[in-house]
This record gives structure tokens, C-alpha cells and sequence, in this order.
């Protein structure tokens, strides 16, 4: 697969990210305001909304902080020289056409590289899947939802209200710093690394899209139910609108652990998902 034509799309996907939220954020934030009992939290979400909107009519990023980028990349046979050659160009010149502000930096000298690629970034996840197209998926994370990011390692015997605890508490903890309402991407299970992998790997899934194993579904459902009754509410200002969806990804871990990851993303929940083709066409997915 030509190098220049994953640049091209890679282009396309940062715009849309930065510019347009998936649909299913948007119905997700207008429900939040139909619904919404607190007065000052149906403020904000109409604040939220209007934002949006302002957004895609002046065809600039619907947040100042653009946050860090990544991708996410499925295929059968993956160039991964090329791929990767490709994307971080592709972060290059989005940074300056769309623009995005740039946001990478050294972590010790704090030296911005200026164009949002740096050691390792943009981060690139390569996720094997058996097809003939590419799937490239674009987000962009801003560091207020990403600093509330949590570790637990608990005690196996704790189980699923151990996990209901620890998350209730993040969230309380967190208030409005991570700008609720919030998704919660939650990695339940594997090693430490894995479990971090896990709750990115939620973070790509639509609102609304249940986990396909039932247990998880429900527990899905009970946090999400929890977590809106913290009052926290939209901005931290209080409300019910807390968090717009809670998405958990597991694996088996060893008998003596339970590892927990929480990534919160905040509303701007920024990504956008285009497959190629072998014949060149591509098909812009959300």
C-alpha cells in the first residue's frame, strides 16, 4: 500500500477528529442535555453543544488543547516501516494545516519538538485483523482527562466491588479536571501493561456498544448507572451527568492479582475511523 495514500488519509482523520465528533458523541451529549435535572449542568451541556456546532461551521478544532496523537492500526499485512513513516508525516502536516497546537514536548527538558511527533509519538497500536483493507483509527487526548488516568492493583478477593470502588473514587477524586461528562475506559485484568492497552483499546469503541460478552454489559451498565448518581455532574459543577458511557475490555490475570485501569476521556471524545482498500478507494467509517 502506497505510502502517500496513508499520509493522504491519516491528513484527513486528524481534520476530522479535531473538527467533528462521531456522531454518537453528539446524540450521547444531547441526550445528557434533554435529561439533564440541574439547571447549571444543562447549562454547561448547552455551552458544550453550542461549541460544537461553532465549530464545524467555522471548520476549526472543536477544543484549543489537540491534544496528543495516536493511532490505531488494524490489517493483515501491515508495512509497518511504511505505516509508521507515513502517520507521523501525517501528524507533521496536520499540525500545521488544520492546525493543532502543538503539544509534545521532552519529558525532562520540556523542549516542544513543535510539530506534535517526538521519541515514540505519535503512539502508534498495531492490532492484527483478518482482512485485505487497512483500518487506521485517529484520536487526539488532551491532558486533562489523560492526568486523571488511574492504577489499582487489587486484591484478588475484592472482585467486581472492589472495581466498582476504586472507580467511584477516581471519579469523585477527579471532579471537573478531567471536563465531565466523561467516558470512562476501563482495563480490567492481564498484566500492567496490558491493562492499559485494554482501556485505550475501549477507548476506540462507540458510545452506546455494549461489551459482546453479557456479564460485562451489565457491569458496564451498573457503573455507568453509579457513577451518575456521584453528582459530580457536567464540569464538576454538579448534576447527573457525570459520565456518558463506561467501556471495560478484560483479560485473565494471575490468580494472586486484579489489575485496574481507568482512562478517562473527556466529552471532546475526539476520533475518527477510515478503512483503505486494495484497489486505492477509501471508506470513511465514523
Amino acid at each position: 500500500m502506497e505510502r502517500d495514500k496513508i499520509e493522504e488519509v491519516a491528513i484527513q482523520l486528524l481534520r476530522k477528529a479535531s473538527i467533528f465528533l462521531p456522531i454518537d458523541v453528539k446524540n450521547a451529549l444531547k441526550k445528557a442535555y434533554e435529561t439533564e435535572t440541574s439547571e447549571t449542568g444543562r447549562t454547561v451541556l448547552k455551552t458544550i453543544l453550542d461549541n460544537i456546532a461553532a465549530a464545524e461551521q467555522l471548520n476549526r478544532p472543536v477544543c484549543q488543547d489537540t491534544g496528543i496523537v495516536s493511532f490505531f492500526v488494524k490489517g493483515r499485512a501491515i508495512d509497518y516501516k511504511v505505516i509508521e513513516s507515513a502517520l507521523i508525516k501525517a501528524t507533521i502536516e496536520a499540525t500545521k494545516s488544520i492546525p493543532l497546537r502543538p503539544n509534545a514536548v521532552h519529558p525532562i527538558t520540556r523542549k516542544n519538538s513543535g510539530d506534535n511527533t517526538g521519541v515514540r509519538i505519535p503512539g502508534i497500536s498495531w492490532l492484527y485483523k483478518d482482512t485485505d483493507y487497512l483500518e487506521i483509527t485517529a484520536t487526539i487526548k488532551g491532558a486533562g482527562s489523560e492526568n486523571m488516568t488511574a492504577l489499582y492493583m487489587l486484591p484478588p478477593g475484592e472482585g467486581v466491588k472492589g472495581l466498582i470502588r476504586v472507580v467511584l473514587e477516581s471519579v469523585v477524586r477527579a471532579g471537573g479536571q478531567p471536563c465531565p461528562p466523561v467516558i470512562l475506559n476501563i482495563g480490567l485484568g492481564g498484566t500492567v501493561d496490558l491493562t492499559f492497552k485494554m482501556a485505550k483499546l475501549a477507548m476506540i469503541r462507540p458510545l452506546g456498544v455494549r461489551h459482546p460478552e453479557d456479564d460485562i454489559a451489565k457491569l458496564e451498565s451498573k457503573i455507568l448507572d453509579l457513577v451518575n448518581q456521584t453528582n459530580v455532574g457536567p464540569m464538576g459543577l454538579g448534576g447527573k451527568t457525570t459520565a456518558l458511557d463506561v467501556k471495560i475490555e478484560y483479560a485473565y490475570c494471575h490468580t494472586a492479582s486484579l489489575p485496574i485501569a481507568i482512562n478517562f476521556q473527556c466529552w471532546a471524545d475526539r476520533r475518527a475511523t477510515a478503512r483503505i482498500h486494495p484497489d486505492g478507494s477509501v471508506e470513511m467509517i465514523d
